[in-house]
């Protein structure tokens, strides 16, 4: 039998922090090797450019 994983990978969303709301992108992250909050910079449509982009859940 293959051995059962931990499941490191879990589910995010980025949110936009210039206008909350406008802007969310869902993705995974390795909690092992990044057990902080993620920031990343990501296109916001409504705004149209790329914004800062913190981790909700």
């Amino acid at each position: 039998m293959a051995k059962k994983s931990k499941e490191n990978r879990v589910k995010i969303i980025l949110e936009c922090t210039e206008a909350p709301g406008t802007s969310r992108y869902a993705t995974t992250k390795n909690r092992r090797n990044t057990p902080e909050r993620l920031e990343l910079k990501k296109y916001n449509p409504v705004l149209r450019r790329h914004t800062l982009h913190r981790e909700v859940k």
